[in-house]
């Protein structure tokens, strides 16, 4: 299964791009618009258009970053918002990051790696999140597909990658996700041990 950068660069030149809403998702707004804290250093991985990183940005975050392997993706992020800082946003792969943070938000990332890279996905967010940092985001609770993404799974095998590195304060049914997700997506909030 070929995930490189050709691959998603693909993907985003020929706008195949079936899990792009357009917009930051609800259940991650609904977070976000609670947080108090406008100093907060937040990472979004594969974070694709980064309508999240849009939203945080003018929402007045100013220490956002979006890590992606495509720069077509990213370029899309600085088309619509010119002022987000260059320096904010990484051309590179996620597992490479040696930064740390203090919240992680996931958006159809953990979805879009190799079901392989899950494991080292979960020791990888421990470990660049700062002591009483957060991962907070969307998980699929549906099977979806085996041979490309996105890739889908259920909550108990989640909790085996993520409990090594994280106490799950919350991994439960979304309650708030847009119509085509409903009562598909998992929506966690995990803290670092």
């Amino acid at each position: 299964m070929d995930l490189s950068e050709s691959y998603w660069e693909n993907r985003y030149k020929t706008h195949e791009t079936g899990w792009d809403i357009g917009h930051i998702s609800t259940p991650i707004k609904t977070y976000v618009d609670q947080l108090t804290n406008k100093e907060l250093k937040i990472l979004i991985p594969g974070a694709g258009n980064a309508y999240e990183a849009e939203y945080l940005f003018k929402s007045g975050f100013t220490n956002v970053f979006v890590i992606d392997i495509s720069k077509t993706a990213l370029n899309n992020l600085k088309k619509r918002v010119p002022n987000f800082p260059d320096q904010q946003m990484l051309h590179g792969n996620f597992f490479d990051l040696n930064d740390t943070f203090d919240l992680m938000i996931e958006q159809t990332f953990f979805c879009a790696i190799n079901p392989s890279l899950r494991p080292k996905y979960a020791e990888k967010a421990s470990h660049i999140l700062k002591p009483n940092g957060k991962l907070i985001g969307l998980l699929f609770n549906v099977p979806l597909n085996k041979t490309h993404p996105p890739f889908g799974g259920c909550k108990s095998e989640y909790i085996k990658y993520f409990q090594p590195y994280f106490k799950i304060k919350t991994l439960d049914l979304c309650y708030n996700s847009i119509e085509p997700r409903a009562n598909k997506e998992l929506f966690g909030i995990l803290n670092v041990k």
